[in-house]
């Protein structure tokens, strides 16, 4: 009888998994569903509003991979913004070819420079690391507005994207933004990803265990480059001028940070929550130009006060809410 007992227990919680489990992916193909048609339905600022939402929630998940998984706390990322965006510019506007090659090209070169600069980066541990990237990208911004080739501190206006409807930007976004999520949750699904969970934990015990620190890192270096690169075009395609001490100013990582912080570092969900916060508050801010990144800043505190795990690792830790889960679950036989 204790045995069927178990049994039967087992059962039941393995159909509540699966119950779970399946309510889960519903949910989920609904809320996929309603965004995709959202052009056919919804109103032209809320389109605008999802669209910066695809956009924002693809580089917080960048920066998450780097600094939530792997351990790299950079405040470079504006590097591959800046480089995405102007491969855009100079793709479209002084080569006349198509935007979607634009796009692509500023993935590509991001991972380039991502990889000419790795080697002296990664020799840089902790702070010195993030101090770094941030060196680098005003280096850039400064190269940027005395290069003759990209028109000086004058900037690219991006005529190109006024030959693109709105729908069409937005559904380039939600493939970027989607993507970014799906990218990252397969990662983490990989042996990429428990290397990276291991490393984050314990480094020294990582190594140790055989994991190859460096080859490790570097690989989510380029991913996150490559994406954040392609998020830069994208941005620029929607804002349609770029500039350099716009396009490598640190307010872009500032974003990330904000956006990783308040909604849980170290979860896929986390950027999710956060680029919708972050984008919302930005609309009602327009308006305070003077202070926007002050209230931003007490309302990143104030968060970090009350739930230091984020809203995320807030609700994991009080009620076990885990809307994307990573864990594997060993089949019974």
């Amino acid at each position: 009888m204790k045995g069927m007992s178990i049994v039967k227990l087992k059962n039941e919680g393995n159909n509540r998994i699966n119950t779970e489990s399946y309510m889960k992916k519903v949910g989920i193909g609904v809320i996929l569903a309603l965004l995709i048609s959202l052009p056919f339905w919804g109103f032209e600022y809320l389109i605008t509003l999802f669209l910066l939402i695809f956009l924002y929630m693809s580089l917080g998940q960048m920066w998450n991979l780097l600094a939530g998984y792997t351990g790299l706390v950079s405040l470079g990322q504006q590097i591959f913004i800046g480089l995405g965006g102007y491969a855009l510019a100079v793709i479209t506007m002084k080569y006349h070819l198509p935007i979607f090659l634009g796009i692509i090209m500023g993935g590509m070169i991001s991972v380039i420079f991502a990889l000419i600069i790795s080697q002296p980066i990664f020799k840089m541990r902790g702070v010195y690391f993030t101090i770094g990237t941030w060196i680098v990208a005003e280096g850039l911004a400064l190269f940027f507005s005395n290069w003759a080739y990209v028109k000086y501190g004058q900037g690219f206006i991006i005529s190109a994207t006024y030959e693109l409807s709105a729908t069409y930007i937005y559904y380039i976004a939600f493939a970027v933004g989607i993507g970014s999520v799906a990218l990252v949750y397969f990662i983490l699904r990989s042996k990429l990803g428990l290397a990276l969970m291991a490393m984050r934990d314990n480094e020294s015990a990582a190594e140790v265990m055989g994991i190859e620190l460096y080859k490790t890192k570097l690989m989510c270096f380029l991913i996150s480059a490559f994406v954040t690169g392609i998020t830069g075009a994208a941005l620029y395609l929607y804002l349609a001028y770029i500039q350099p001490f716009a396009a490598f100013g640190i307010d872009w990582t500032v974003s990330m940070v904000f956006m990783v912080i308040i909604g849980g570092i170290g979860t896929i969900e986390g950027p999710i929550i956060g680029a919708v916060i972050y984008v919302i508050l930005k609309q009602y801010l327009y308006g305070y130009p003077g202070i926007s990144m002050i209230i931003l800043g007490v309302t990143a505190i104030v968060i970090i006060l009350i739930v230091p795990k984020g809203i995320m690792g807030m609700l994991h830790d009080k009620f076990g809410l885990e809307l994307i889960s990573v864990r594997r679950r060993i089949k019974n036989q």
